[in-house]
């Protein structure tokens, strides 16, 4: 039998948080942290919110699974992220020595890899996992707020 918690689930689930950061007027960014098929922590970006330019959606979902596991290490942990993670959040996702990266859209900008931040060496990184409709969602954001103004 197939399992259905598989990249493309998980992925739906970070994009869920992404919505809820596009209904609070964020950049719609969301993020989740499984480890054994289970969501150990969830996110979207909170930056207006807080006022706080850390608080990235994969700042925050780090920050929950840490609190879950009671350490600092995520060893075992997959971070699904619906937008390339930026060098910021590349270097607390090194720290954290996660096991995987899974991520949506690139960041052909202000993402990672052209940023040329290294990833912990261990870590596996995807790409492109529901990516179009990752883009579609930022598309549509910006494209609201340009309209606003």
């Amino acid at each position: 039998m197939e399992n259905p918690f598989d990249d493309t689930y998980f992925m739906k689930r970070a994009l869920l948080e992404a919505e809820n950061a596009f209904e609070m007027g964020e950049v719609p960014v969301g993020a989740v942290v499984v480890a054994d098929n289970r969501i150990i922590g969830k996110a979207h970006n909170l930056t207006e919110r807080l006022n706080d330019v850390t608080a990235h959606a994969e700042m925050q979902a780090i920050t929950a699974a840490a609190n879950y596991i009671g350490g600092k290490y995520l060893h075992g942990c997959t971070l699904y992220v619906t937008l390339e993670p930026c060098q910021m959040c590349a270097g607390a996702l090194y720290w954290s020595q996660i096991s995987k990266i899974v991520y949506g859209a690139r960041d052909l900008e202000r993402g990672f890899s052209v940023m040329g931040t290294t990833i912990h060496p261990k870590t596996e990184v995807i790409q492109g996992v529901m990516e179009q409709e990752a883009a579609e969602l930022l598309k549509r954001f910006f494209i609201q707020r340009r309209n606003r103004n």
